[in-house]
């Protein structure tokens, strides 16, 4: 079962320090975020105020330097009046401060129910789609393929959990979801694969819908697009009218070399689903096994190096299967040379050859040896062995 993502109830962002705050980039947090800008003194300080039904009931100083010496007070000042806000913004606008990060804004355009029942199975299915949409770029990011399968699960998914997320947005019905992604690290590379992908599969279904050709869809894994990505998008797309993905950079990095300053968002829509589900299946079909050398445990073949999955299953000769025994018996792993195959989810080693016990350091070892003996319990216990 898959980890919840992003979290049901996401701690509260700290307040940051006034002399660690930069008065530029809370300015442009702020414009970004909704908040107006009400006068002030031009080039000294100006006055913000948020969107919607708070607009009255907060108010902000902030400086538009540190030249002057009320600078620090004012942003002291600023904060905290964020941080006691009630304005869903105001906390967004801390957790760019606190973290500096790229934000991925997801809108699902769904029709309100009645008395909005809805709301709560709306935000859930949102929230899936994006953390799969999210997941295919990290999967991305760390080398090209049309389907990854168990490949390189384990760090994609390690690195989103650095990942944080705005407020729920009940307001929205569900239809809206923002979240922030740590420049620092490989996450910047993530936000990048992500926009690359989205705007190469937009290329794509816009082709396939006028031509009714694939041959874009294929270009696109280049680009980041694959069999991950396209069912993140056709769940996010399904059951809606239309679906929007908007990215905006850190105010604190900037963006990246070769992009805008402010990307365009990219829309899919129900008449983009057919294509979608099409190259889905065309990049599953497509992709291609791999030769490897794994080292890893015979439990399944508990994998330790050789390739980036947890499992895999192997079937072996006789005199291999004795040697791999063996082995496991003296807890040693094995290495062993075949091709990784793509059909379910590159959980399977065919052509297995040349199986090798390998020497482990001392902790490895005994981790292993302690599963046998665990299993060797079962094992008497199961056929009445035991005392």
């Amino acid at each position: 079962m898959d980890r919840p993502w992003p979290q049901d109830d996401p701690a509260p962002p700290a307040v940051p320090h006034p002399d660690e705050t930069d008065p530029a980039v809370l300015g442009a947090l702020l414009a970004r975020h909704g908040w107006r800008r009400r006068g002030g003194t031009p080039g000294r300080y100006a006055r913000w105020t948020p969107p919607g039904r708070a607009a009255g009931a907060t108010s902000l100083l902030v400086p538009e330097s540190r030249d002057f010496p009320d600078s620090g007070d004012l942003l002291g000042e600023a904060l905290m009046a964020l941080s006691r806000s009630a304005a869903p913004s105001a906390r967004e606008v801390l957790t760019g401060l606190a973290v500096p990060s790229d934000e991925i804004r997801w809108r699902r355009e769904v029709p309100e129910s009645p008395g909005g029942t809805s709301a709560w199975t709306a935000q859930e299915r949102l929230r899936a789609a994006a953390r799969d949409t999210l997941l295919a770029a990290a999967l991305a990011a760390r080398g090209r393929a049309g389907y990854y399968g168990a490949r390189h699960r384990r760090a994609a998914e390690a690195s989103l959990e650095r990942v944080l997320t705005g407020p729920p947005g009940a307001e929205s019905g569900g239809r809206e979801l923002t979240v922030f992604v740590p420049v620092e690290e490989d996450g910047r590379a993530t936000a990048v694969t992500l926009l690359r992908a989205l705007y190469a599969l937009r290329d794509a279904a816009d082709y396939h819908r006028t031509t009714g050709g694939m041959e874009v869809y294929d270009a696109a894994v280049a680009a980041g697009a694959c069999r991950e990505l396209t069912e993140a998008v056709v769940a996010l797309v399904q059951g809606t009218e239309g679906a929007r993905v908007a990215l905006e950079w850190s105010p604190a990095a900037g963006p990246p070399p070769g992009f805008a300053a402010r990307p365009d968002p990219v829309d899919f829509s129900p008449g983009d689903l057919p294509g979608l589900r099409e190259a889905g299946a065309r990049y599953v079909r497509d992709e291609p096994s791999v030769p490897v050398c794994l080292t890893g445990a015979v439990v399944r073949l508990r994998v330790l190096s050789g390739a980036d999955v947890p499992q895999v299953r192997i079937t072996l000769e006789e005199e291999d299967y004795r040697i791999a025994g063996h082995a496991h018996l003296v807890g040693l792993p094995i290495r062993v040379r075949g091709r990784l195959e793509s059909r379910g989810g590159f959980r399977r080693l065919s052509g297995a050859t040349g199986v090798t016990p390998v020497q482990v350091d001392e902790a490895e070892r005994d981790r292993l040896v302690k599963s046998l003996q665990e299993n060797l319990d079962f094992f008497e216990e199961a056929c009445g062995g035991g005392p």
